[in-house]
């Protein structure tokens, strides 16, 4: 992490004209702005030249892994990141507790996927005119099924019936 501190010197400055002239003798205030940079100590550089820590981003993490999978696998992805979107915007409106802060990861990982899949159809030579119509068909294709978190939901309230069936019989 990179810390700044911003240290600024203020000049004040008088006019040089005569003394008996009608207009004020003071002209304003120059402001001078020097800024300094402090490194911290974990991102120095060793004495042979070579950083002593490389850390990766989250970010860079999650697009090699995004980058790693295949076209339909982020297609996949995306459907049940909107699912799963869907189902927050549904727990939103009928009051339930939720994170406010998954909105945002999830809207990220589908720019992020969306994102690496249009690179890989600049690469393939496809202009934006045919993305957009091949989005459009791939849209209209997608079949509605609910998203992971509502089938794992679904699975555990099935396995708790089962279980007090076993109980009760």
């Amino acid at each position: 992490m990179l810390s700044l501190s911003i240290a600024s010197r203020v000049t004040f400055l008088r006019g040089t004209g005569p003394a008996n002239s009608t207009s004020s003798s003071f002209h304003g205030v120059r402001i001078q702005h020097h800024v300094s940079a402090r490194v911290p100590a974990a991102a120095a550089i060793s004495c042979n030249g070579k950083p002593l820590a490389v850390m990766m981003s989250k970010r860079e993490v999650e697009l090699k892994e995004i980058r790693a999978k295949t076209t339909e696998e982020l297609n996949e992805e995306v459907i049940d990141l909107k699912g799963e979107l869907f189902m927050l915007r549904l727990q939103k409106s009928a009051r339930n507790e939720f994170k406010s802060s998954e909105f945002r990861r999830m809207k990220k990982q589908v720019a992020r996927i969306l994102t690496v899949r249009r690179e890989r159809e600049i690469e393939e030579g496809i202009g934006k005119r045919l993305s957009r119509k091949l989005d459009r068909q791939w849209k209209k294709s997608i079949v509605v099924r609910p998203p992971p978190s509502l089938k794992k939901l679904q699975e555990e309230e099935a396995a708790e019936e089962a279980a007090e069936a076993a109980k009760s019989a």
